[in-house]
């Protein structure tokens, strides 16, 4: 009772109530959506400028001639009047939209008179390289977005230690801004979940992919049927979207084509018409249907395989649509007989998105399998990137040291000849300067009979062609660059014409047929 009517007791005075200090949800939202938006934005940011920086400057090999001839040979030739363009040019094959873009800063290093041959070379992948960073930091954000920052952090984690990113995406191919761009995309698509969803903005970055590289359409595919099935107002959606960004773009890039080639030119429908309905492109090579599922598609993943498999296992519902473009691309690309690694790039980074939800559930065996993850694809990027078929490139830096002689008045003017398989060097893009150079050409069989490339006719009796060819010696070349497996069989001609040797470059611990481990420079003296 005592207790009853102390409580009930008016007038005492009342002690003052003390609130338990409670930590806001709504204000730990708030502080850490500030640290995504500001200190974590920039610390992303600066990590992946700096780190494709050092990752352009440590790739300094080749990988296959069309990050030469189908870019910066191209743009050499726009600016500077001087350049070889290979025969899907002449086919109206090739758009020159991705070209023109290192074509206006050739020429702005052309008006402020900075066209070294050491610019021209790096500036365009130092620029690619800064694209490719703009898409990681894209990328990492719409995972923090998507998912959860432990996932967020171990996806970007396995993004940037793949060996084919590092390896591809700073160089001048279609397929590194194809996949760059895809990257972008991905971003304001309207994936389940997301945040960022603009279809203006994700349309037109996809139609902007499809300028550069027409093929990136089947990646996009699946995608966008799966936007238009999830889209209510379907009909607002093509007629205010699709339709109006399609046709802007095909009317810019052809308008584009038509100057440079000088005629009415449709490079789509003629890519097509060439490479799917008349098989040109099997020219170049051909696989079995499965080469993707059994080699192709393991080599480009890489060391993440394990990862991928066991992230389809968790995460399959959730972005089945991801994992559907992935499945489809690569069956697609099964179907056409030519094929290559780089063609399936732009669905490697939805390939990681499965590989860090793998990696973030597994709790016990996490440091070890990043670790394991981390030294293997270091150990594959760095060989690629700094040893393996770098000879085609080193070499080019040798010949240049030609244009010096070249410029000066007394002859003999420099006359260099490739005898190697056709592209194998870059060309007068990495010389900068127009000395008299030939190579074995290589065009495919456009409908004439008994066609047998240059390339070929020389292979098959390499004496025999020198001899043909150069029937006096006045009109013999100065230089001859070949690979090192050839010398022997035009020994008799080198020392019949008093040709010395002057270098050996190291090109590939790896020879294969007309490839060599190593390339010669003979002079004739």
């Amino acid at each position: 009772m005592e207790n009853i009517r102390s409580r009930l007791k008016f007038g005492n005075k009342v002690e003052p109530v003390k609130l338990r200090k409670r930590k806001s949800q709504l204000y730990s939202q708030e502080d850490e959506s500030l640290l995504d938006d500001g200190r974590l934005r920039t610390r992303v940011a600066v990590f992946s400028v700096v780190f494709r920086l050092i990752n352009c400057f440590l790739v300094q090999t080749s990988f296959v001639p069309d990050e030469y001839w189908q870019s910066l040979e191209v743009s050499h030739r726009m600016v500077f009047n001087y350049g070889y363009l290979t025969w899907e040019w002449k086919a109206g094959l090739r758009g020159f939209t991705y070209p023109l873009f290192f074509a206006v800063i050739y020429k702005i290093l052309y008006f402020v008179n900075y066209d070294s041959v050491h610019l021209l070379i790096w500036l365009p992948r130092i620029i690619q390289a800064l694209f490719a960073a703009f898409a990681d930091v894209k990328f990492f954000f719409l995972i923090r977005k998507l998912e959860s920052r432990d996932v967020a952090q171990w996806t970007f984690f396995c993004h940037m230690c793949s060996w084919f990113s590092w390896y591809c995406c700073t160089r001048t191919l279609t397929n590194s801004m194809e996949t760059t761009i895809t990257c972008l995309a991905l971003f304001y698509f309207p994936l389940p979940g997301s945040k960022t969803h603009s279809s203006k903005i994700y349309l037109t970055l996809v139609a902007l992919a499809v300028i550069v590289r027409p093929t990136a359409l089947i990646v996009w595919f699946p995608l966008l049927m799966y936007h238009f099935w999830q889209e209510d107002n379907k009909l607002r959606l093509i007629t205010h979207n699709v339709i109006p960004i399609g046709a802007l773009a095909v009317v810019i890039s052809t308008v584009i084509d038509c100057i440079f080639y000088e005629k009415w030119t449709m490079v789509q429908f003629n890519f097509l018409k060439f490479n799917v309905f008349n098989s040109v492109a099997d020219f170049y090579g051909s696989h079995p249907w499965h080469w993707y599922f059994t080699q192709g598609f393991a080599v480009v993943i890489g060391p993440h395989l394990p990862l991928f498999l066991h992230g389809c296992s968790l995460a399959f519902r959730r972005y089945k649509i991801l994992l559907a473009a992935v499945v489809w691309t690569i069956v697609v690309y099964s179907l056409l007989p030519h094929k290559e690694f780089r063609f399936i790039y732009p669905v490697l980074p939805f390939c990681m998105i499965f590989c860090g939800i793998s990696l973030a559930n597994l709790k016990a065996w996490r440091g070890a399998a990043a670790s394991v993850l981390l030294v293997s694809n270091l150990f594959a990027a760095l060989y690629t990137g700094l040893i393996h078929q770098r000879g085609t490139l080193d070499v080019m830096s040798h010949l240049q040291t030609l244009c010096d002689v070249g410029s000066a008045s007394t002859p003999p003017q420099p006359d260099l000849l490739f005898l190697m398989p056709c592209h194998s060097t870059p060309f007068y893009s990495h010389v900068h300067c127009p000395m008299k150079m030939r190579f074995l050409e290589c065009p495919p069989d456009l409908g004439e009979e008994g066609h047998v490339d240059e390339a070929d006719r020389f292979y098959d009796d390499p004496l025999h062609w020198l001899r043909t060819s150069f029937p006096y010696k006045s009109s013999l070349p100065t230089h001859l660059v070949f690979f090192n497996v050839l010398e022997k069989e035009i020994s008799v001609f080198l020392q019949g014409n008093h040709f010395v040797r002057t270098a050996e470059i190291f090109h590939t611990h790896f020879p294969e047929g007309r490839v060599g481990g190593s390339i010669f420079i003979y002079e004739r003296h």
